[in-house]
């Protein structure tokens, strides 16, 4: 009996001292994707942990107000003890100033100690890192927003050759789309002209059709999830290969990512 106790007190104690392989995410209150495709997605022994800031229609208002949620969130991930956080809302950085990205990323990395990732800054690297100097971009968004982040992808060096976007405001019914209808979307786009795709926004459902997608359009396709599980396993030096989920993942590119840079410096 003692040496029952005694065995499991070992066995418990030597599990504590292996690495932890927590993935934490922050994401919009309403999001119902970026946990489900990261849990689909992520690689054997990893689990995944998510925190909320509340938004329910994706306007720039609404963004505004959600994203000051953020700290609680990261502190809350904190508390179980994650390896990195991922900041799950591409847009709500996208549709803010220049240079916004580094402010929250450095804002909660100050505040938790833990490295963080910024899904918009992980979309760009995802795509200098692929080779994509120019790209077609897929979006729910309305138009003033797809404008936005259009506007946002061009000033870091990117030429958009194109752009398709759903109109949709409510959150959830994003959420509630199959993800052929971002297949249908990327079809719609001209990109013939340019190195490969981005289907943005972290509650698009579309990480199952993105290989199907690649092999059919014969370029590299990448969306705000699978961008952001890429840039939180290299910010860990992690390049296990992940198959199925798209060229970024299967045969991830090395990234030079002391930490992935923020946007002000990806050019």
């Amino acid at each position: 009996m003692v040496q029952a106790i005694n065995g499991l007190t070992l066995h418990l104690a030597a599990r504590e001292k292996l690495p932890p392989r927590r993935l934490g995410i922050i994401v919009p209150s309403s999001n119902t994707t970026m946990e489900t495709e990261f849990n689909e997605m992520v690689p054997d022994g990893y689990t995944v942990h998510s925190a909320r800031m509340r938004m329910r229609n994706v306007t720039a208002e609404e963004l505004k107000r959600m994203d000051k949620d953020s700290l609680e969130a990261a502190v809350e991930l904190s508390d179980a003890k994650v390896s990195a956080i991922g900041y799950g809302c591409t847009i709500a950085i996208m549709s803010r100033e220049a240079g916004y990205d580094a402010v929250v990323r450095r804002r909660i990395e100050r505040k938790v100690g833990i490295p963080t990732i910024i899904s918009a800054t992980a979309v760009l690297a995802a795509m200098k890192a692929l080779g994509m100097r120019s790209v077609a971009i897929a979006t729910p968004y309305t138009k003033e927003l797809t404008k936005a982040e259009v506007d946002f992808v061009s000033k870091f060096g990117f030429e958009v050759s194109d752009y398709r976007e759903l109109g949709i405001e409510s959150n959830t019914e994003v959420g509630n789309l199959k993800d052929s209808v971002a297949a249908e979307l990327v079809r719609e786009l001209n990109y013939q002209n340019a190195d490969g795709v981005l289907i943005s926004c972290a509650q698009m459902p579309s990480a199952r059709i993105i290989d199907d997608l690649e092999s059919e359009i014969k370029k590299p396709v990448v969306s705000t999830n699978t961008a952001t599980l890429w840039a939180m396993l290299q910010r860990l030096r992690v390049n296990d290969s992940i198959r199925g989920d798209g060229r970024i993942l299967e045969k991830p590119p090395a990234y030079p990512i002391a930490a992935v840079p923020a946007t002000s410096h990806v050019r």
